[in-house]
């Protein structure tokens, strides 16, 4: 739709104004995709078109937050797609939304690049997510250390969820500097909780109903606040158009007719928006099918098993035998198949879950994988390839044994030891990295070409 926005000119670059706020916290599991997820119901009810990004590699809360908020959710991370990138993201989407949300990831400096890095970068306000359940003054003691620590970072106030009554917010408000004012408090309320699982929140698509209503009851939680600064806009924010653009710049049309399956149901999921966008730059067509369900193969030249959750519908995939002969088949042929995380697990020839059931998968990938209980790998990685070097990140709690030789692995952000295997066998790429595709299109495209 047209932007009623007005476009500031400067002498250098384009620059539009947006009202904008990061939720950050302390630590993780401190309440910020719920709080989130209200606020951006909050103001969509009030007509508003609110924006959510999420910070880092992430595939579940943005389908939680693109739910609440009405529309898609974009990650935003310098270290895995580049300052450039996320401005110009930012500066799209602040041409059309009243309202931009952010929502970071771990706690406030941790990572590199961090939360307040990102922040700091763009220029957005940060609010504070505490779970201030088992403490008053030490919460105001804890928030105005965040508040103080970096000069670069302006933090627009503390949000005290679980707050247990008015006397503990009040004890909290007291004890908080001018400087750091009290913006919301939120009473402890199970209602509003998001449901989880062993790799996060489970995914939107499987809980539609149930979170339409937490989101409802979400919004009316926010509303009961004594402190109403959530409740308003926050200050605008000027985001500028980046010197360098992806989205308008000249991509050559590398994948030009070819047609890519692209596995997406319950079990296969993992998937940026971004790295869609990225094949169709590439002058692809996108075709979704489902290992889960559907018996044959779209018409297709590339096949794309993205990450997911294979061992929670581990005897679905293994009784669907005649998409599991369509794949091998493929394989066979030599066409290209990319296989990430789950859906590497799905290419093994065997997969145990956690209750130590054992099933059969495709075949295609020599080895067995097994989930874990707690213990698993996470991290962001470059991945390594013949066709080039794509930022990546890893997330699993499983493990692979009697798998081929890799042809190489990952390199590991800040640590020398190897990271993830990387294998390639006939047309197969397959890993348990999750690729930024955006990070490296002609690494991508190659990849997805016969070899």
């Amino acid at each position: 739709m047209p932007s009623n926005k007005m476009i500031l000119q400067s002498p250098n670059t384009n620059q539009v104004a947006c009202p904008a706020l990061f939720l950050t916290a302390p630590a993780s599991n401190q309440g910020k995709t719920t709080i989130t997820a209200a606020l951006a119901r909050h103001f969509s009810k009030l007509g508003k078109t609110v924006r959510v990004f999420k910070t880092g590699p992430d595939y579940l809360d943005p389908l939680i937050l693109a739910q609440a908020s009405g529309h898609p959710v974009e990650q935003l991370d310098i270290w895995m797609a580049g300052t450039e990138y996320c401005q110009e993201r930012l500066y799209l989407a602040a041409q059309h939304a009243d309202l931009i949300l952010v929502e970071g990831a771990m706690g406030m400096f941790d990572g590199e690049p961090s939360s307040a890095d990102l922040a700091a970068c763009f220029g957005i306000p940060m609010a504070i997510v505490m779970d201030v359940k088992g403490m008053a003054q030490t919460a105001a003691a804890v928030a105005s250390g965040l508040a103080a620590f970096r000069d670069d970072v302006e933090v627009s106030g503390l949000i005290a969820n679980r707050c247990g009554s008015e006397r503990h917010a009040q004890l909290i408000r007291d004890a908080l500097p001018e400087s750091v004012p009290l913006l919301a408090t939120l009473k402890r309320d199970e209602e509003v909780t998001l449901p989880e699982r062993h790799l996060g929140l489970v995914q939107a698509e499987e809980v539609t109903q149930e979170l339409e209503q937490k989101f409802e009851a979400a919004v009316d939680w926010l509303r009961q606040t004594n402190d109403k600064g959530l409740l308003e806009l926050p200050k605008p924010v000027v985001f500028s158009e980046p010197v360098t653009s992806y989205e308008n710049s000249d991509i050559e049309p590398q994948l030009d007719g070819k047609r890519i399956a692209v596995a997406k149901d319950l079990a296969f999921s993992f998937i940026y928006h971004a790295n869609l966008d990225a094949l169709e730059r590439l002058g692809a067509k996108i075709y979704f099918f489902s290992p889960l369900y559907d018996h044959e193969l779209p018409d297709c030249d590339a096949v794309w098993l993205p990450g997911g959750y294979p061992e929670l519908h581990s005897n679905v995939l293994a009784n669907n035998d005649e998409i599991k002969q369509a794949l091998y088949a493929f394989y066979e042929a030599g066409k290209p198949i990319l296989a990430e995380c789950g859906g590497m697990l799905y290419c093994l020839e065997s997969l145990t879950d956690l209750e130590q059931n054992t099933v059969p998968m495709l075949g295609i990938l020599q080895g067995q994988g097994s989930m874990r209980g707690k213990r698993g790998c996470q991290g962001m990685q470059t991945a390594v390839c013949p066709q080039g070097e794509i930022r990546a990140h890893a997330h699993h709690r499983s493990r692979s044994a009697g798998t081929p030789d890799p042809i190489g692995h990952g390199r590991r952000q800040r640590h020398p030891a190897p990271g993830e295997p990387i294998y390639q066998v006939k047309g197969l790429t397959a890993s348990y990295l999750h690729f930024f595709f955006p990070s490296n299109l002609t690494a991508i495209a190659a990849i997805f070409s016969e070899r």
